[in-house]
């Protein structure tokens, strides 16, 4: 059997959205997989400071964190690419004058603009990567206020806002170096999404832990469930899409197991032979 490299996006896919524990029956196979010779790594947009509680579980090889930005093995960073000063500050100065409430991760912290909380609380529904981000912001999850930002390097800006007019101005002066990655199943007046740098993304994280470790990319596995996981999707040997995922998502993948509250996890790793 050859062994694979197995990439597990957290929110919505391991983990309830928000959350930092893990199904039983997820850390089960992921035991079982690593034991028959396969490395398992997280593969998220959260940056290492929040991606952190899952390594406690000592469950996984190493992780693509911040969308891809931030890419470590073991003890080896692989992969560091943080927004440079210019790009940071056009950033957060276009998007405070359009009124877009702002969240900064940096490696080890991540900072929001005041009144966020309220802002969430006002819209209702929306995707895996909303709810995170309600939840994370009613737990003690670190989330910080704008005003410690202290100026460290950043990885990633979420942005949430009530139209998409509100971002034209930074996608004009930013869309050469950057996605706006817009979320589906967006929330009754809200939109939300990400600022990625085009240096990186997951799928190409993906590819550079493959170099890294001699895999050829028909041998990975990618566990995803929102719109941000569609480059590793549409990278990786095999996606699998949980059934509580976007249904554009869905659509690109190749297997959509049942929902992470369903114990999916676990039977796409049994149906896989990953374990």
């Amino acid at each position: 059997m050859n062994k694979k490299l197995i990439f597990l996006d957290i929110d919505g896919t391991l983990t309830s959205p928000g959350s930092n524990v893990p199904p039983d029956s997820a850390l089960e196979v992921i035991r079982l997989a690593r034991e028959a010779g396969h490395k398992v790594f997280l593969c998220s947009g959260r940056n290492y400071d929040m991606l952190s509680p899952l390594l406690k579980y000592d469950c996984f090889d190493g992780a693509v964190a911040s969308s891809g930005g931030y890419v470590f093995y073991g003890d080896e960073v692989l992969y560091d690419c943080p927004m440079t000063e210019e790009q940071k500050d056009t950033a957060m100065r276009l998007f405070k004058e359009n009124g877009v409430f702002r969240t900064v991760e940096a490696k080890d912290g991540s900072f929001c603009d005041e009144g966020l909380s309220d802002f969430l609380n006002e819209s209702s529904g929306g995707n895996s990567e909303l709810v995170r981000w309600r939840k994370a912001l009613e737990s003690d999850l670190g989330i910080r206020p704008m005003a410690e930002y202290d100026g460290r390097p950043i990885y990633k800006v979420v942005f949430m806002c009530k139209e998409a007019s509100q971002l034209a101005p930074a996608i004009e002066a930013l869309e050469k170096d950057f996605f706006f990655l817009v979320q589906d199943m967006a929330a009754a007046n809200c939109l939300n999404g990400e600022l990625v740098n085009r240096k990186f993304d997951k799928g190409l994280g993906i590819r550079r832990v493959c170099e890294a470790l001699g895999y050829d990319i028909a041998n990975t596995v990618g566990f995803g469930d929102s719109m941000n996981d569609l480059e590793m999707i549409e990278t990786v040997g095999t996606s699998v899409c949980m059934a509580n995922g976007s249904p554009n998502l869905k659509k690109k993948s190749q297997i959509v197991c049942p929902a992470v509250e369903e114990d999916g996890m676990a039977k796409a790793f049994r149906d896989l032979g990953l374990c």
